[in-house]
């Protein structure tokens, strides 16, 4: 079977684009004999090949699983849609880039949920790899469904597909999930049995073993767990970030991906606070790698790989411990071999022109700034912590440096929002673009400065103060985008947004219930898929799935939720309180501010008490101590 798959598969590929996609065998992988393994492992990506190999935690789960003798893991991606007909006319099953192997064939298939609007390729692969969709319809032949990442501390739009969710860091957890699976396998017993024995895993969510009801606000009316399954459900996290397991080689890919260079993790968890940022409360708390262990794994990676480029990555770099000795010491180490570092998350009032400057002696880009909002009232309802002082140094010291293009981030949508708060957008925008006409024409450069400004619609999240807000009307997303569109007019001015229609779906799912599956699949049924993608994605496709479920798609995005409702996500527990959040919700409408708990006093998110965790918090000193 799998000789003949290989050249089934070889001989569509010259009739595709980017054949390059599906080939295999790039530079690091690992293929075993699938014979020869008790484990087979299939980890899931559900989008394309570039956007898949540029993510971190699959390299991370793929070099740990291959390191054991017992288990062969390999990488599958949801085929672009020329792909996808060839396999469908030609008979091709979903299949692995390793062994060319079905992915049916496999003991576990887990997927990585990165983003909500990747959720209808999630069925499609199913259904190519001859999967049932449901996971009440599989039997003890077909492969366990696993998934996690960030968006499964919200799981209940998927349980109908998805048989066991991992909430929090996989690292932490996926050893137990494969001893159990062992367990389960040698002792012949029935499917429910292995969802029973993985549910008693601290962080495992086996959503069978739930019952749950909503009213018509979409607030949970009954909640029912059966045994042995938990009440609620904890995040797992890696207590020691120094001493957890990263890989020291990166398979290398034969084509251009979206991040393609070595990615290295400095720190995990971020105490700002962004009362937007989900990622900045469900990834707590703060954890570092130290100075000696980041470089050990810096020269490892840039060895085994022949990568021109190091990123530093983390939610928030700038805040890592010395983080200016540390990357300054990696360009130094590196700069005859012409390795460039970049930090990619440098924060506006942490800036420093000086490290910018050295990062960027071997390729110099543009910069990027994030004041998020246009007025000082909105950056201090969503606690972004930064002055427009701030913006207004770093963008004026960039430019005396002789930099040219700088980019804004903003969003619109936020909560007490206004059209003052709009107009800020374009007052920032041109002030930074008038202090760069300044700041040249004093230096006599002849170069126009560029500014870029992007601006992205809120969406709001579960886990955070603003899960109880409601999204905006697509009309007025809609006004506000248009508004800034007549007004950001100019030669040196740039402006880019997004669609409405998708950041609208985004929230439909990102605060879902249960009772958005069977409208998933129906919308996958009609052809949804790619979602995420401006060129396939198509709105009028969910209007006719929501509307056969007698569900109208923008009230259900619109709704409010009671602050002292069950919320449904609510059982599936990231550390941080439902108390702090309301805490963090009231301070919002009062404009007030909450600091970062890393340089002042504790804000009370309850993250390790609720987590009983004692983490190592390395510091970044030579030694990691």
């Amino acid at each position: 079977m799998a000789i003949d798959l290989a050249k089934k598969i070889e001989e569509v590929l010259p009739e595709v684009k980017k054949p390059t996609r599906y080939m295999g065998n790039e530079l690091n992988i690992t293929k075993k004999d699938l014979d020869e393994v008790k484990v087979k492992f299939a980890l899931a990506f559900p989008d394309i090949y570039e956007v898949a190999m540029s993510h971190l935690g699959i390299k991370i789960l793929y070099h740990l699983l291959n390191e054991r003798e017992d288990v062969a893991a390999e990488r599958v991606y949801t085929p672009w849609v020329d792909m996808e007909a060839k396999m469908r006319d030609e008979g091709i099953p979903l299949f692995t880039l390793e062994n060319k192997a079905p992915v049916n064939q496999f003991d576990i298939l887990g997927f990585t949920l990165q983003y909500e609007m990747s959720y209808t390729n999630i069925l499609n692969m199913l259904d190519l790899a001859g999967i049932a969709l449901k996971s009440k319809d599989r039997g003890g032949q077909d492969p366990l469904v696993i998934a996690g990442g960030p968006c499964a501390i919200n799981a209940e739009p998927l349980t109908p597909f998805i048989d066991v969710f991992l909430l929090g860091e996989a690292e932490a957890a996926i050893e137990e999930v494969i001893k159990s699976y062992k367990e389960w396998k040698g002792s012949a017993g029935q499917r429910q049995d292995l969802l029973k024995l993985l549910a008693q895993i601290e962080g495992i969510y086996v959503p069978s073993l739930y019952d749950i009801d909503y009213n018509d606000k979409g607030e949970v009316v009954k909640y029912e767990v059966k045994d042995p399954a938990k009440k609620a459900l904890k995040k797992r996290v890696i207590q020691d970030l120094d001493n957890a397991y990263y890989p020291d080689k990166f398979i290398v890919p034969y084509m251009d991906i979206v991040h393609d260079r070595v990615t290295l993790e400095v720190a995990r968890g971020c105490t700002r606070g962004c009362r937007f940022c989900q990622a900045g409360m469900i990834y707590r708390p703060v954890r570092e790698r130290s100075h000696k262990r980041i470089k050990e794994l810096a020269k490892n990676l840039l060895d085994s790989t022949g990568y021109e480029e190091l990123s530093l990555a983390s939610l928030s770099t700038s805040d890592y411990t010395k983080v200016e000795d540390l990357a300054k010491g990696l360009v130094k180490d590196y700069e005859d071999q012409k390795v460039s570092v970049a930090l990619p998350s440098m924060r506006v009032d942490s800036f420093s022109v000086d490290l910018a400057k050295e990062l960027q002696k071997i390729r110099k880009t543009g910069l990027t700034f994030a004041p998020e909002a246009g007025s000082q009232r909105l950056r201090d309802v969503i606690n972004k912590g930064v002055t427009e002082e701030d913006l207004m140094k770093s963008v004026g010291d960039s430019f005396k440096e002789g930099w040219r293009r700088v980019k804004l981030y903003f969003m619109i949508g936020l909560p007490t929002e206004t059209i003052d708060d709009i107009q800020g957008i374009v007052d920032l925008a041109k002030k930074v673009a008038k202090l760069g006409d300044q700041i040249r024409l004093n230096s006599n450069n002849k170069r126009r400065v560029k500014v870029g400004v992007s601006v992205s619609t809120f969406v709001p999240k579960p886990h955070t103060p603003f899960q109880w807000f409601n999204f905006n009307t697509l009309d007025e997303i809609e006004e506000k985008q248009e508004y800034l569109r007549k007004n950001l007019r100019s030669k040196d001015i740039s402006f880019t947004w997004n669609e409405p229609k998708l950041s609208l779906l985004e929230a439909v799912f990102a605060r879902g219930d249960r009772r958005i599956g069977a409208v998933m699949e129906r919308a996958w049924q009609l052809g949804a898929r790619f979602d995420g993608w401006d060129e396939i994605f198509d709105y009028s496709i969910w209007e006719e799935a929501f509307k056969e479920f007698d569900f109208d798609l923008e009230e259900y995005a619109y709704r409010d939720f009671d602050m002292d409702s069950l919320l449904p996500w609510d059982h599936l527990k990231v550390g941080v309180s439902k108390e702090y959040l309301k805490q963090e919700y009231s301070k919002a409408i009062e404009e007030g501010l909450t600091p970062d708990c890393r340089f002042d006093s504790c804000s009370g998110c309850g993250v390790l008490k609720n987590l009983n965790a004692k983490m190592s918090l390395i510091g970044g000193d030579e030694d990691g101590e």
